[in-house]
């Protein structure tokens, strides 16, 4: 043990200084001996005397003698027990300050008041909540918590939760069940000063938007409940029946012309106008493209439709055909007059017929002529339109103006045969009027198209591959091969550059407008005999259309 204060004492497991020499009182450890590592050696005085030997000459262990090293006297007169103190506490707390040591400052009086033992309480230790003095202790767990387990605060074994403060159930009841508070009404809400101008403009704000999103998703809803294509509709043709006793145009005009209507497109501050027929129960409304092109890809144009009686309805763009100049619009009527659809192949040279539609602006105006052609090729591109397009068309002298077009051109029945579409004048820039050359769309290639438009908003058309001329060198008249498209359907056939195409089909061709035509004819898939002059040879190759 070292002399200077502060320097503890060595405990039993303290290393002293190693002596080699057994002169020094040292032994070897032994196996028995336990309590130090194998090789080092210890004094023999921490063990004890070696053990005894018993009869049957085994080693006794001894009891090992207790050894308590001596404190440190600076750490004794800190954490030592004052003289004349056994217990834990010392009842002279002012015995603190005669040894050096000092005191926390009291508590504040009012801390004091709330938590110290009543006054002149000989108490020492809290009860627990409930406790009388002079009660016997508790024998058992439940005994002592109370008689409710669950009750976290008399349960010790109860996990740790968290949730509202315990009440007291008792002073609960007393005061009553609590009730709501009373509710604002509008006035103090908007001009009470109860709520912040700001959570009010906060409020308007978000009521606007809702309000807005609800009628966006309103429109989308309609739409979808409403769609523009039906793949389910069919347009009926009704044959042809006998042709109308003369003065009954009138009688034919009634009938048919609740069918057309008024089409009227807006642009900003342009405008254009065109006629449309009726053909089917839905609300579908056939046109020329040329009427509706410039708002068909323009969202803030307006399409409207106006009928006979002046009802006005807004019209939108099914789908177009620029190579056929035909559209289809979509109309939300209900109950509206159908056209009847007729047959344009059974239409004769001279057959009487009449032209219905608004031209320069004129709704449900009435034309009469007769048919001056058929299976006259035309080809149609409108100033200001996105059409390029070659009909094979119905001549007529019935009168035809400007307005005219998308209109109805109906045989002595009643029923539409075609679709007014173009004109030819003497005027500059076509400005001018009838002079009796009017062209109307067949109504047989229109049906094909609009049903197309109605069931899949687009339509695909056959291909033959080839860019061709018109011809006539006095042997033979039709469209001569410019050139031909690698991987075409002409390719494929053999057709070459130079070929003269004089027929398709059945049908002969003169031009290269009538080439294209009497290709589109045909439908996509469709093997066709094309008949070619090829060196002053003619040849049929057979052409699969694409």
């Amino acid at each position: 043990m070292s002399d200077q204060p502060g320097t503890p004492a060595p405990g039993p497991d303290a290393e002293e200084p190693r002596r080699d020499s057994p002169e020094a009182g040292q032994q070897p450890v032994h196996p028995w001996q336990g309590g130090a590592p194998a090789g080092r050696s210890v004094p023999a005085e921490q063990f004890g005397p070696a053990p005894a030997q018993g009869s049957n000459g085994h080693d006794r262990l001894a009891p090992r003698p207790l050894r308590r090293p001596s404190a440190d006297p600076a750490q004794q007169a800190a954490f030592g027990r004052p003289e004349g103190v056994t217990g834990s506490f010392d009842p002279d707390q002012d015995r603190l300050s005669t040894r050096g040591l000092t005191q926390a400052p009291p508590p504040a009086e009012a801390l004091t008041q709330a938590f110290s033992r009543p006054p002149n309480s000989p108490e020492r230790l809290q009860r627990a909540p409930g406790e009388r003095p002079g009660e016997p202790e508790p024998s058992d767990e439940r005994a002592l918590w109370g008689a409710d387990e669950r009750d976290p605060w008399r349960n010790p074994a109860a996990g740790a939760v968290l949730g509202p403060p315990a009440v007291d159930e008792a002073a609960s009841d007393a005061h009553g069940p609590s009730e709501p508070g009373p509710l604002l009404s509008t006035r103090e809400v908007l001009f009470g000063r109860r709520v912040h101008p700001k959570a009010l403009a906060v409020l308007g704000v978000v009521a606007l938007l809702v309000g807005l999103a609800g009628g966006f998703l309103g429109r989308i809803t309609a739409e979808e409940g409403n769609p523009l294509v039906n793949p389910d509709v069919t347009l009926a043709e009704v044959k042809p029946g006998a042709d109308r006793p003369n003065g009954e145009v009138g009688q034919v005009a009634r009938r048919v012309v609740p069918a057309v209507v008024s089409v009227e497109v807006r642009v900003g501050g342009q405008g254009g106008s065109g006629s449309g027929v009726v053909i089917d129960g839905n609300g579908y409304v056939l046109t020329n493209n040329h009427v509706v092109s410039m708002a068909a890809d323009t969202p803030s144009a307006k399409v409207s439709a106006v009928f006979h009686d002046g009802t006005r309805a807004p019209a939108r763009v099914v789908g177009r055909d620029v190579k056929t100049d035909l559209a289809v619009l979509k109309v939300e009527v209900s109950n509206p007059t159908v056209a009847q659809l007729g047959d344009s192949d059974g239409l004769k040279v001279g057959d009487d017929v009449i032209a219905i539609g608004s031209p320069l602006g004129l709704a449900g105006t009435v034309t009469t002529g007769i048919v001056s052609s058929v299976h006259r090729p035309v080809r149609l591109a409108g100033q200001g339109t996105d059409t390029n397009a070659v009909i094979d068309a119905i001549q007529t002298d019935a009168a035809i103006n400007p307005g005219n077009s998308g209109g109805a051109l109906v045989d002595g029945n009643g029923a539409v045969v075609g679709i007014n579409s173009a004109i030819r004048t003497l005027g500059q820039g076509g400005e001018g009027g009838s002079i009796g050359l009017g062209f109307a769309i067949p109504i047989d290639d229109a049906r094909r198209i609009a049903q197309e438009l109605i069931r899949t908003g687009a339509v695909r058309h056959a291909d033959l591959g080839v860019n061709a001329k018109s011809v006539s060198d006095g042997l033979a008249d039709g469209a001569q091969v410019q050139n031909v498209r690698d991987g075409g359907a002409g390719a494929e056939a053999g057709i070459a550059e130079g070929d003269v195409i004089i027929k398709v089909g059945d049908r002969k061709v003169r031009s290269a407008d009538e080439l294209i035509v009497a290709v589109d004819r045909h439908q996509i898939g469709q093997t066709v005999p094309v008949t070619v002059v090829r060196q002053g040879r003619e040849l049929v190759l057979d052409v699969t259309l694409k």
